[in-house]
């Protein structure tokens, strides 16, 4: 592949990784989306007028998370992140703990995490892997019916927004796997890496909304093509 084993690597990982773990995704033709009205379940809003539902709702996504494994896709990243000499960030639109079981360190949930709880009273962000509901109390504050999932709404700005750019004005390559290219902010890193000199490959299994904007394209499901992707990289270094 001829790529600089110093140079800097900046990967964004969305649904299409975890799928093939069993997770369901949001935004495909039959996701959680399509069955469930997110203004009702995936907006402060929607937590304000019903929050036994949307408690509910995520309840049934972490319990769903206990029972599901890393593929081989996010233990091809963890890997690569442990070999790579160079700087290393892994960007992840997903709220699944599968990067972490896998062993990825060097990593930013851009849209929260499943596992984790937001108090509205305090603004505690810690971890949270049993049911929630409207008497859950905060383990700082001890507020109680303030805790929501730690996810980033629609309307709701990601997290470590200035850390991601600033990774991907210095990266030398940018790879998005398994994103549909609609979902922004993130859908805008592969022109912002672009513009600062990365090269920029996709691998997915379908073509995205964003396709066109990357010099490689690679197709298949994540399980094998990204495997095959990070051999091809630590090949070189």
């Amino acid at each position: 592949m001829d790529f600089d084993p110093t140079s800097s690597i900046v990967i964004l990982t969305g649904a299409g990784i975890s799928v093939e773990s069993g997770l369901e995704t949001f935004r495909d033709r039959n996701g959680l989306w399509a069955k469930v009205d997110h203004r009702e379940v995936a907006t402060p809003e929607g937590f304000a007028h019903n929050p036994v539902k949307v408690h509910d709702f995520y309840n049934k996504r972490r319990r769903q998370l206990r029972d599901t494994l890393p593929n081989a896709a996010h233990h091809a990243l963890a890997r690569l992140e442990g070999a790579w000499r160079g700087d290393f960030l892994l960007v992840t639109q997903n709220v699944d703990d599968l990067h972490e079981s896998a062993g990825s360190r060097k990593l930013i949930h851009m849209h929260g995490e499943l596992n984790s709880a937001l108090c509205g009273a305090c603004g505690l962000r810690g971890p949270w892997k049993t049911d929630m509901s409207t008497y859950s109390r905060c383990p700082h504050c001890e507020t109680v019916g303030q805790m929501r999932p730690d996810i980033v709404w629609f309307s709701e700005m990601p997290y470590q927004m200035d850390r991601i750019y600033r990774a991907l004005a210095k990266a030398d390559l940018f790879v998005a796997i398994g994103t549909s290219g609609n979902v922004y902010p993130a859908a805008q890193f592969v022109e912002e890496a672009s513009a600062n000199g990365a090269r920029t490959v996709e691998i997915n299994l379908d073509v995205s909304d964003n396709t066109q904007m990357f010099n490689e394209v690679i197709r298949g499901p994540a399980s094998k093509m990204v495997p095959d992707y990070v051999d091809r990289l630590l090949a070189d270094a």
